[in-house]
């Protein structure tokens, strides 16, 4: 149904506002970011596999169509329960993987799984693209389980997670992200969450109940953002990027306050003045970690959220640009269609079947 401009206001600062603080935590500012970028699991399954093996993907753009279809990006992730593997993506050395690693694929580049180094690129796209589609039908025996490799004694356990998401207007997690991510096997003592969620899997793909593949995506997504807080978690003291942005006290809470309050009119100097810090000291910093200026990420974010709006709602594009900050359809329109390429009408156009 239509809503009235008093209703998407709403709707907007529900997906904005924390439920129990009068500033969002970081938590809430990577949950907020998640949801505006439509985070959604498409594939979630185990390989069992023994030497000699290769499992290859295609770049997101050839996948996206088949797994999702009208996902703007995939992103994946493999877990190695049991055994070592290598992980290869074209102008990088060969990763290689122990029991507990993660392996982080964000930016849809090819790359391939394999029990040893230099396999990568050796197998036909087509025929990857054609296993995919399969994966994707359910056709397979089993496409919760599937068995690779040539038999040889060692064996290894890999979890495969699948996920799509929007990379337009605005996507700040993936942005600073390198090609590939390892994350290491957490400490013997830490708590093991992704553990937890792998053996709920496990269990939903051995005992077949209904609804198992609704919860086997759910649980990628879970998994995803365990990943996500174990390399933020891992990150060096110096790290720059939007993730580390999150877990500094300054910084942290100004991302905070733009995600709570977007609709404001904020100013550098205003925003400062909230946090508790100098006008130059937050522009600085701000700069330094996040890679642009506060009110360049504000823009961007408010343009990520009117994107979700005009694709999954009815309201006049003037109500939009009220709903997220501005003062007149001609100014959104101008901010919209030069970050994105394309008028907020042409976007709601291609976006609106997707939604």
């Amino acid at each position: 149904m239509p809503r009235s401009h008093d209703s998407a206001s709403n709707t907007l600062a529900a997906a904005s506002k924390p439920a129990t603080s009068a500033v969002a935590t970081e938590a809430d500012v990577l949950s907020d970011v998640l949801r505006a970028v439509r985070l959604t699991g498409a594939l979630l399954f185990f390989v069992e596999a023994t030497s000699p093996f290769l499992a290859e993907a295609p770049a997101s753009e050839l996948l996206a169509p088949i797994i999702l279809p009208g996902a703007q990006h995939i992103v994946s992730y493999h877990l190695l329960m049991e055994g070592t593997c290598y992980c290869e993506i074209a102008g990088q050395p060969p990763l290689h993987l122990s029991a507990g690693d993660v392996v982080v694929i964000p930016h849809g580049d090819r790359y391939a799984l394999s029990s040893s180094p230099g396999m990568f690129g050796t197998y036909p796209q087509e025929l990857v693209l054609e296993w995919f589609e399969q994966m994707a039908a359910r056709v397979l025996p089993d496409p919760f389980v599937i068995h690779e490799g040539g038999g040889e004694p060692e064996h290894r356990r890999i979890l495969c997670g699948f996920l799509g998401c929007d990379t337009l207007p605005f996507n700040p997690v993936l942005g600073p992200l390198p090609r590939l991510i390892h994350v290491r096997r957490s400490e013997p003592h830490a708590p093991d969450r992704l553990g937890h969620l792998i053996a709920f899997a496990a269990e939903e793909v051995r005992e077949r109940r209904a609804g198992r593949e609704g919860v086997l995506l759910r649980i990628s997504e879970l998994m995803f953002i365990e990943v996500v807080r174990r390399y933020l978690a891992a990150l060096p003291a110096q790290e720059t990027g939007w993730l580390a942005a999150l877990r500094d006290p300054v910084i942290g809470r100004a991302l905070a306050l733009l995600h709570q309050r977007p609709t404001e009119p904020w100013t550098v100097e205003r925003l400062a003045q909230t946090a508790g810090v100098s006008r130059s000291g937050l522009a600085e910093r701000f700069a330094a970690l996040v890679g642009q200026p506060p009110m360049q990420y504000l823009t961007r974010w408010r343009l990520q959220l009117a994107a979700g709006l005009l694709a999954t709602g009815r309201s006049k594009i003037s109500v939009v640009a009220l709903d997220v900050g501005y003062d007149s359809e001609a100014a959104f329109s101008r901010a919209f269609k030069a970050l994105v390429g394309v008028s907020p009408a042409a976007w709601r156009q291609q976006t609106a079947p997707r939604a």
